[in-house]
């Protein structure tokens, strides 16, 4: 985890060193371990090192080739290294002398625009070249590596993050209504838009090309929800993904210093912790750090022994975090600041407490199994497609089943999976419009007239697109894994981390194995009640058993409630009952008003992540209008 910044007048101005250097400067919390720029007449490229893997150590960026007609600016983890150096024919010089950020400038100067794809791993990178009179940039598969752009016909700016853009004054700082409607609703399908009119993200899987003369925006790899594996047998296939999510945990344990990984006891963050132990057992490295969110006094959030037992195995060593004395609406202008943009998780606060221990604890790298779910697939559309092939028996078992794992009533289950899916649309506006009208809580508090304004499809989109994922098959699991949601994640916790300089890796998103899961029957990840079947097989002998067999996770929401109302409190009271006028056009107050007193009555109806996401978004506001007047 590194911070990049780069400008390119392209109107021929000279770059000034001190513009440059202040988008270098601000990026200061992302490369605490060196910072440098270079500049040649109207382009400039910056960077700020954080030092993680061994090879970092004794990289220099940006980087220029041999005939200086390149030069490099890069975020970034290499991870087909060997394969790249055969292909690159680097094999005279010894590997862990080849830094990274050589790899992909090598690459560039062999396939061009070409090289992203044949890149593994999570980047973000710029070159100008100079032949061309071009920057050409990239981003990983699924935008790990924030990447935010601003573009007139003036300059061309990018950087890691968008605070580093405001450092050069003809960028605009006016918001973008749509991107708070797209919040209100929980529609993040656009990976390209920002919080900011003007300012951009490069899309995960793209790659952009900048000249005076053009701009072309290129999809260099996506997932493909058509191509289906076939193996002999169900051993097979575990034996298959065991093989893969263990190279997709080792190339991440790469680094020159001690690694942790986040352990929440659930079948994602203890495959992977448990996995990076038992590797780093095998080779006789250092023993893995986990950390661990623990709530003493909210039991029922609590995951104690499902953590404990994968401690249990031994190498590891445990640190914890007590979650159930953080605000959840706490130090939110400092939060603001490394983000820049509204946040929409609501265990942010938890992170950045896991975050703060493990810099504390001297780690840099740390693992996450964020995601794993949707890597894996949960296989109920199998559900789903059962019904569609008439094979009614085996739908209504397979309903049954995970009934009694998870807890749930059949008849839900059978209603989402079986009933709802094949329902027209008509009939689904009717049902809302119902529930509305007999009272239940709102599922958003978006002003309707803002939403009109803004051309806001708002009724059902989310409805409309699971439908048709669900008809289709396997694009359940596609659409969960390529929609906005992952990237804006992404991009607010690395922000979030970048805060402790601290980096984070998902092995989850590894492109290998996401290829190879989205492409395994469906029939292989739901089985007799029990969802991601394959993973848990595959874990087998790696994964303690009473983790590899348990059914459900659980609910945090019992401590975030708890939170929020005992520490959260007054801020609040301070936005929903107090609320400026101008909050009023963006939010229905009637509506967040009706939610807030619901929620604090103890209704267990009432979803309190529409209310915290209001609160959240008017204080954004209020600290963005803040920020606009200073700038």
């Amino acid at each position: 985890m590194s911070g990049i910044a780069g400008i390119y007048f392209l109107d021929g101005r000279a770059v000034a060193r001190g513009e440059l250097g202040s988008m270098v400067e601000i990026l200061a919390h992302r490369g605490p371990d060196g910072s440098a720029s270079w500049s040649e007449g109207n382009v400039g490229l910056g960077h700020r090192m954080l030092w993680t893997t061994p090879e970092s150590l004794h990289e220099k960026l940006p980087l220029q080739n041999q005939t200086e007609d390149l030069v490099l600016t890069a975020d970034a983890r290499i991870d087909n290294r060997g394969e790249l150096a055969s292909a690159l024919r680097l094999i005279g010089r010894p590997l862990q002398e080849i830094s990274d950020s050589e790899m992909i400038l090598r690459a560039y100067e062999k396939w061009g625009e070409d090289c992203p794809g044949r890149l593994l791993g999570d980047f973000a990178f710029a070159v100008w070249d100079r032949r061309k009179q071009a920057i050409f940039c990239a981003r990983d598969g699924m935008g790990v590596k924030p990447f935010y752009y601003y573009k007139s016909n003036r300059v061309f700016l990018f950087a890691s993050e968008i605070k580093a853009l405001f450092k050069v004054p003809e960028v605009p700082r006016k918001l973008n209504e749509v991107m708070v409607a797209n919040y209100l609703t929980s529609t993040m399908d656009d990976t390209s838009v920002t919080f900011y009119q003007g300012i951009l993200r490069l899309p995960p899987g793209h790659s952009l090309t900048v000249s005076p003369e053009k701009t072309s925006l290129r999809c260099y790899w996506s997932l493909d929800p058509s191509r289906e594996l076939q193996l002999p047998s169900d051993e097979a296939y575990a034996e298959a993904l065991r093989e893969i999510f263990a190279e997709a945990v080792r190339c991440r344990l790469r680094s020159a210093f001690p690694v942790g990984s986040q352990l929440s006891g659930g079948l994602d963050s203890s495959s992977v912790a448990c996995m990076a132990r038992t590797i780093l057992l095998q080779s006789g490295k250092r023993r893995l750090h986990t950390f661990s969110a623990v709530f003493d006094e909210v039991p029922e959030s609590d995951e104690r022994q499902y953590i404990n037992a994968a401690l249990a195995q031994g190498g590891f060593e445990p640190h914890y975090v007590p979650a159930d004395r953080l605000n959840p609406l706490g130090d939110t202008d400092r939060v603001f600041w490394h983000l820049d943009e509204p946040f929409w998780a609501p265990s942010m606060f938890m992170f950045l407490a896991l975050f703060k221990a493990a810099q504390e604890s001297g780690v840099r790298i740390l693992l996450d199994g964020d995601d794993g779910d949707n890597a894996i697939g949960y296989g109920v559309g199998h559900i789903t497609r059962l019904a569609v092939a008439g094979r009614w028996i085996a739908a209504f078992r397979e309903v049954a089943h995970l009934a009694d794992h998870f807890g749930r009533s059949r008849w839900r289950i059978f209603k989402s999976y079986v009933i709802l899916p094949f329902l027209p649309e008509a009939v689904l506006r009717f049902r809302q419009s119902l529930r509305e009208r007999l009272g239940a809580p709102p599922a958003e508090v978006i002003n309707s007239k803002f939403a009109r304004r803004v051309g806001l499809l708002r009724n059902h989109q989310a409805w409309r697109l699971w439908m048709a994922a669900a008809k289709r098959g396997i694009l359940d699991q596609w659409r969960n894994l390529t929609d906005g949601v992952g990237p804006y994640g992404c991009e607010m916790f690395n922000k979030a981390a970048a805060a402790f300089s601290i980096e984070l890796r998902y092995p989850f998103y590894d492109r290998r194995l996401l290829e190879f899961c989205l492409a395994v029957p469906a029939s292989q990840k739901l089985h007799h009640g029990l969802i991601r079947m394959i993973m848990r097989r595959a874990m087998k002998g790696i994964l303690p058993e009473a983790i590899r067999g348990r059914g459900g996770k659980t609910s945090l929401r019992p401590n975030f409630d708890r939170a929020l109302l005992m520490f959260g409190r007054e801020t609040l009271v301070d936005v929903i009952l107090k609320a400026p006028g101008d909050f009023g056009r963006y939010v229905d107050l009637a509506d967040l008003r009706k939610a807030y007193h619901q929620f604090s009555s103890g209704q267990e109806r009432c979803d309190s992540h529409v209310i915290w996401s209001a609160v959240v978004l008017e204080q954004w506001l209020r600290y963005a209008r803040i920020m606009r007047l200073q700038g």
